[in-house]
């Protein structure tokens, strides 16, 4: 056995009994159930759901995106051991926490393999809700060549780079591209003002005008549960990014929950604490890694010069990084879940038939 058969490269080939398109995302990919399907597993499982919700099995991988690439290793290495899992774990160890300080629920049902999780369909708000504890990254560049206004939030002369900000900023952009929205342009991924959501909040997926508060609320408090238990641990949240959606519960009330990830080191910054007061910047999360990234390639500006998207995705697909990298990034996707968590996660030789055979024998799911 090898480090390489233990990634999950591929995950929007499993033979799960679906009657829609697989739905493949950079990381994550989502196979609907059939109504059948779901309407057995809400009555076998006891889900607290209304019988006709639709149901989905989401599959991570251990793909690593960055600079809005996938990168691949040397040795066969077409991910990062482990990677999802631990993604998987730190996510679901942050919304147990926010059940337990009744903030808010989500989408997650069961977590039936480390790499699976089966949830309840949601209605997602159209919203990158993305709180900042600190000016570093972009923020900093645009700060640095003399911006103050952040999505209509102004900031004061004089901050130094990686400072503490004076509070916590809310700074929201765009989810996916959308049309009609006056003052919004039409890309993905675009900042956006508390104006701009309040004028147009059927826009984005609010019912109606109070949930931008409530959505508010509930990003600052998750912030500052994860930050607060984080900081016992001694390490430093410095941003992140949280997203919303609509369910219905069993009593046909509609609710605004957490939904995708949480507090992940794919999702957020995380720095390490003891450093930081020694002068240092010690990433870890997926920055580590896109800084390694920066200072392996011939030429950074290829990953950060957005005009040279072709480019980039060229040597993404035509050059592959050293495994060693890969399996750096992995032992700090690892070792964060281990300290969130308190369990390293464990890795299958084979993850891909581990998946199957639990979703064939525990839930009848995999057409033969």
């Amino acid at each position: 056995m090898t480090l390489a058969s233990e990634v999950l490269a591929i995950n929007n080939d499993l033979p799960i009994r679906t009657n829609q398109p697989v739905h493949n995302g950079k990381v994550r990919s989502v196979y609907w159930l059939t109504a059948a399907d779901s309407h057995r597993l809400i009555a076998e499982r006891s889900y607290d759901v209304p019988a006709d919700t639709p149901l989905a099995i989401m599959v991570i991988s251990d793909r690593i995106s960055a600079f809005d690439c996938i990168w691949h290793g040397t040795e066969g290495m077409m991910g990062v051991p482990g990677k999802g899992a631990a993604l998987n774990a730190i996510a679901s160890h942050w919304f147990k926490l926010f059940k337990t300080r009744k903030l808010a629920d989500n989408h997650i049902l069961e977590i039936p393999h480390p790499l699976v999780w089966i949830v309840q369909k949601a209605r997602p708000i159209k919203i990158e809700a993305i709180a900042r504890q600190y000016i570093t990254g972009s923020m900093w560049r645009d700060y640095a060549k003399g911006q103050r206004s952040f999505c209509g939030i102004p900031l004061p002369d004089g901050l130094e780079k990686n400072q503490q900000l004076p509070e916590l900023l809310i700074t929201p952009s765009t989810k996916g591209v959308l049309t009609g929205i006056p003052g919004v342009p039409e890309v993905d991924d675009v900042n956006i003002t508390r104006e701009n959501i309040e004028r147009n909040y059927a826009a984005f997926n609010f019912s109606t005008p109070g949930d931008i508060d409530l959505y508010e609320n509930l990003l600052k408090e998750g912030f500052t549960v994860i930050s607060d238990a984080l900081a016992q641990l001694d390490q430093i949240f410095v941003d992140t990014k949280f997203e919303f959606g609509y369910i219905t519960d069993k009593a046909g009330r509609e609710k605004l929950i957490y939904m995708d990830e949480v507090g992940t080191p794919d999702s957020s910054r995380i720095w390490d604490g003891a450093e930081y007061r020694r002068g240092h910047i010690i990433e870890k999360s997926k920055e580590a890694f896109r800084q390694r990234l920066l200072n392996h390639v011939p030429d950074p500006d290829i990953l950060l010069n957005k005009s040279k998207m072709a480019e980039r995705a060229a040597l993404a697909k035509n050059n592959a990084l050293p495994a060693q990298l890969l399996l750096e990034t992995a032992e700090t996707y690892l070792t964060m879940a281990e300290k969130i968590t308190g369990h390293r996660p464990t890795l299958s030789s084979h993850p891909k038939q581990a998946i199957i055979e639990t979703l064939r024998r525990h839930y009848q799911l995999i057409d033969e």
